[in-house]
């Protein structure tokens, strides 16, 4: 007897789970994302893809994860969809998330990477690939548009399965292809000497990171390795990572400290002296290191970008990878070709196949963390320099940032609307000291820049509950202090009129 189902829609699973999806995939509480939500999450996006021609039964699914928890019933969740609709999943294990994305645009397979990225680990996600590239705006209305069939007899009323689900069994590809674009697109041996300080942590990235570094000559020394799940921000560093930094500078001799996100696709890189790269100057060197002719990045980047002369030409875009992908696309289409990108993240995108020396660097127009360390490895052993003494090359342009956590989206858009409807003077008071305010950007949340060239950036964040803040400022430690400040005015708009 067959097995009877009910409709869903995608857009009412939304409304009911509490598990939101967008861009950057579902996600949610780990508790919210039950078997049955994943699942659907799952069938939606291969059911739209297959109706748009992109896929069809019988071809492969590509599943990965980060080192949650809740990683594995996730990815057992999602091969399951796949099966039930005649696709074949292929579990690629814990491997980054570049790695699956480049294996399935290499394979022309759609993927799936169950991360919940820098977030805490009481939270994760289902970040989608489509054959070709990310999943963008249109993609996310065309699947949000879906109903689906989901099987009755498959769930619990609590929403998880009925049987416990296994895995496919894991297969290596995907690492292996990822460690080899690396090693073989840079020359053998050109990290012999280097000292590299690899900071574990819970990143899946740690493997392929070491292999890559140690593949070209490096000799890497592993540190800091977690068993438990640790939400490394690599835009908000935590105080604790800071530290860490600068006790084993005082304690080791190294080139470069390197790490990276929970899905490592968003690079830590510190210096010889334990002071971590930001993410946005870290995109330009390795920007320059590929000998790009067009820079495409969030409006919210370190503007070193355009003072320091090096490109042809830069795009500012809204923050988030969707955007800068689709100005990438666009850079190309008006005869660019050389085209990369980078977010204040530090995840760096390449649009174009780049060739250097006679060795090709297929284009990966997804965030990845691997090229950023080697890039400023290699640039700085070009000019005979160290890592420190490479920053200190670009224009004197600092940034920080910071976020308030479990501040509601809706909230933050309240306030920051509130604050635009009383203009450049209400601006000006509630950031009392900074003189006036000479400009307003509102291509992403509120970017003002005062009489004295520093600049306070305000967004929600589109994936979390968070109310992020950038700031640009002439020296780092004022970078820091005004963020820091800023968030201790922004505290009062938690409470009602604040």
């Amino acid at each position: 007897m067959a097995s009877k189902t009910e409709p869903l829609a995608i857009g009412e699973l939304m409304a009911q789970s509490g598990v939101g999806f967008g861009t950057s995939g579902a996600r949610g509480l780990a508790e919210a994302m039950t078997d049955r939500v994943c699942y659907a999450y799952t069938v939606g996006f291969l059911q739209y893809l297959e109706r748009a021609g992109q896929i069809r039964p019988g071809d492969a699914v590509a599943v990965a994860g980060d080192y949650r928890p809740s990683t594995p019933r996730i990815m057992a969740a999602g091969c399951r969809a796949a099966l039930d609709l005649g696709y074949r999943p292929v579990n690629c294990g814990y491997v980054p998330a570049p790695a699956l994305a480049a294996y399935g645009f290499g394979e022309g397979i759609a993927s799936l990477m169950v991360t919940g990225s820098h977030i805490p680990d009481d939270r994760n996600g289902i970040k989608f690939n489509t054959p070709a590239g990310e999943v963008l705006k249109d993609d996310e209305a065309g699947i949000r548009a879906q109903v689906i069939e989901l099987p009755t007899h498959l769930c619990r009323s609590d929403g998880g399965f009925v049987e416990p689900q296994a895995l496919p069994p894991e297969e290596g590809a995907a690492y292996r292809r990822y460690v080899a674009r690396y090693l073989d697109f840079l020359p053998a041996g050109c990290l012999d000497g280097a000292r590299v300080l690899l900071y574990e942590q819970s990143t899946v990235a740690r493997a392929a990171l070491h292999d890559i570094l140690a593949g070209l000559g490096a000799e890497v020394r592993c540190v800091g390795r977690s068993a438990v799940f640790v939400p490394v921000d690599t835009e908000a560093i935590r105080p604790a990572d800071v530290e860490l930094a600068r006790h084993w500078a005082q304690q080791d001799r190294f080139d470069a400290l390197v790490s990276a996100d929970g899905d490592g696709d968003r690079p830590l890189v510190g210096d010889e002296r334990g002071e971590w790269f930001r993410g946005d100057v870290a995109g330009i060197f390795t920007a320059r290191f590929l000998d790009a002719d067009r820079v495409v990045t969030p409006v919210s980047s370190n503007t070193a970008l355009e003072r320091c002369g090096w490109f042809e030409g830069t795009v500012r875009t809204r923050i988030g990878s969707p955007y800068v992908i689709a100005g990438m696309a666009m850079a190309a289409g008006a005869g660019a070709c050389r085209v990369v990108g980078f977010e204040a993240n530090g995840g760096f995108l390449t649009w174009n196949e780049l060739v250097r020396d006679g060795r090709t660097l297929a284009a990966l127009p997804t965030r990845d963390a691997a090229i950023v360390p080697l890039a400023l490895l290699l640039a700085a052993r070009r000019r005979g320099l160290t890592l420190s003494e490479l920053r200190a090359t670009l224009p004197a342009r600092f940034t920080a940032s910071n976020r308030l956590e479990s501040f509601p989206t809706e909230l933050g858009q309240a306030r920051i609307a509130a604050l635009v409807a009383g203009g450049i003077d209400a601006m000006a008071a509630q950031f009392a000291g900074l003189g006036p305010v000479t400009a307003v950007d509102q291509t992403d949340g509120l970017r003002m820049t005062f009489g004295n060239q520093e600049v306070v950036h305000l967004r929600p964040s589109g994936n979390a509950p968070e109310l992020r803040c950038y700031i640009e400022a002439a020296s780092p430690e004022r970078a820091a202090q005004l963020a820091s400040s800023c968030l201790e005015r922004l505290g009062t708009w938690r409470e009602p009129g604040g």
